[in-house]
């Protein structure tokens, strides 16, 4: 006799495929449906502007109708150990039903008060008692090597993975939920079925280095990352192995002189240069193994700090300011920068090899003028949240009422918001002190360097483009039949695109 029937088939591959699906991509949704058999139209990405995922109702369908699953197969299972394919299908369910029960007690202890200890968990004999009852009386465990331990750290790690990372990173455009995304796959990998197995306490050699524009939440995207990395389980104890909050380190290398940031990183001796008065541990030795170091701004460091940074991603080895011992670092290290390291690295101001220790994990964070076009309406979205952290809940709507109504009237919905979300909330706080705005009048430099970021930009129609280049070569060449020869194109058509007014900026330019 088959241990499910063809529907319950259905759901338990649906479960196990969500189980280890990557939660803010829209393939969540299709899984949830298929699931509950319905074609809802719940939001396709979790953002922050939908409904608390604690409430969702395709969450809380999706219980209940695995708890009826397993009620129906725990008995079968035990009583005839089912095939390998089946047994990990009603290991998957259970792995769910286990995490969804206890979801609300992880939430507490991710969301406990700032310095106060977290690490006790008061639900672990309940925890224990349904481990033994899904997995261990059926002999599930014993099967498959399954470790009540491990799978609590686990789940614990998956709800500060989604908690840090829904809270930190706003918006509901695709770009978005593509940056949440890929700070999901730089916790857990691609396949979080073989990072539960057999990777969970490796990603700390693995450096994430995170590029994109100033003003896109850089340093937001490495403290989900910090945040969320595997903390180890005590059953005796009852505790965790550590404090997930005492475990991030940020060092913005920019604000910093070159002395300050090798103190700050690497600590010093007494007397290593004026001002070192006591010994003093720096961040790489301060940090935990299952801490992180977060370094912004890495494309601003010399040369000299380069070299030592290079040493420590080598070897994990580095010795405090004005010392020769040895000191082993055994964190996570996280780098950001707004700089085009390619670039850099052609300059010969970035050390190539420094950037091959980097690059093994990168996540790029798209600009706001990405976001809104691809959803022009989150403006206002986004608006209103910063509206709430700048002036609060009283006065939110109104306030972004009058922010979205001004951005329209006086910037349009072709503004390139070239500082970001950051701009976007300095552009909150003058509206909402002096109901005005008034952006940085920013060189645009030459015609081509216009053009060039224009493109990068994606603020021009391919008409616009075609005029602008074709200008910019006829002007190069001095005859529309040299231009055109360049260009591939008919004279005529190179004529017709000439822009009358560029031509004379690139002849005052010569």
């Amino acid at each position: 006799m088959a241990l499910m029937s063809q529907d319950e088939r259905r759901i338990a591959e649906g479960v196990s495929q969500l189980m280890y699906c990557n939660p803010f991509l829209p393939e969540r949704r299709e899984l949830e449906r298929a699931i509950l058999g319905n074609t809802g139209s719940a939001d396709e990405v979790w953002s922050k502007r939908s409904a608390d995922p604690k409430l969702s109702p395709a969450v809380t369908a999706i219980a209940g109708v695995v708890e009826e699953l397993i009620d129906e197969l725990r008995t079968k299972v035990k009583d005839k150990p089912p095939a390998d394919a089946d047994l990990i299908l009603y290991t998957d369910v259970c792995l769910y039903l286990l995490f969804d029960r206890y979801r609300a007690e992880l939430q507490l202890l991710v969301t406990a008060a700032p310095g106060k200890p977290v690490r006790k968990c008061t639900f672990v004999k309940a925890y224990l008692a349904d481990f033994e009852r899904l997995l261990g009386d059926t002999g599930v465990a014993d099967r498959l090597g399954l470790d009540a331990a491990h799978l609590l750290a686990c789940f614990f790690q998956v709800r500060r993975a989604f908690y840090f990372t829904y809270e930190c990173i706003i918006g509901g455009s695709m770009p978005t939920a593509v940056l949440r995304a890929a700070v999901w796959q730089s916790i857990f990998t691609c396949d979080m079925r073989r990072y539960q197995h057999a990777l969970y306490d490796k990603l700390g050699d693995i450096t994430t280095l995170i590029v994109g524009p100033s003003g896109t939440g850089k340093e937001l995207v490495a403290q989900a990352i910090g945040m969320s990395r595997y903390i180890a389980f005590d059953i005796e104890a009852g505790a965790f192995a550590g404090e997930f909050a005492e475990s991030y380190f940020p060092l913005n290398l920019s604000a910093l002189s070159p002395t300050l940031i090798e103190s700050e990183l690497f600590g010093h001796r007494h007397g290593a240069y004026t001002g070192a008065l006591e010994d003093r541990q720096g961040w790489l030795e301060v940090c935990p193994p299952l801490g992180s170091v977060f370094l912004d701004e890495i494309g601003e460091i010399n040369e000299a700090i380069q070299v030592k940074l290079l040493r420590v991603l080598e070897s994990r080895v580095f010795q405090r300011l004005g010392e020769t011992e040895s000191r082993q670092f055994d964190g996570k290290l996280i780098a950001a920068t707004n700089r085009d390291l390619a670039r850099e690295m052609d300059a010969g101001n970035f050390r190539t090899d420094l950037y091959y220790r980097l690059c093994s994990d990168i996540i790029h964070t798209p600009s706001l003028h990405e976001q809104l076009q691809d959803m022009p309406g989150e403006l206002e979205i986004l608006v209103r949240f910063l509206a709430f952290r700048v002036a609060g809940e009283e006065v939110v709507e109104a306030l972004t009422s009058e922010v979205v109504e001004w951005i329209g009237a006086n910037l349009g919905a072709g503004y390139g918001w070239q500082g970001n979300v950051r701009e976007l909330e300095q552009c909150v706080r003058n509206i909402m002190i002096r109901r005005d705005y008034r952006p940085a009048q920013r060189s645009a430099g030459t015609p081509h360097q216009q053009l060039a970021s224009d493109m990068v930009a994606g603020s021009l129609t391919a008409d616009e483009l075609l005029s602008r280049y074709c200008t910019i070569v006829y002007a190069q060449t001095g005859s529309y039949e040299a231009a055109a020869r360049q260009l591939k194109l008919d004279r005529r058509t190179v004529k017709s695109k000439i822009d009358a007014a560029l031509l004379e900026q690139l002849k005052d330019k010569g």
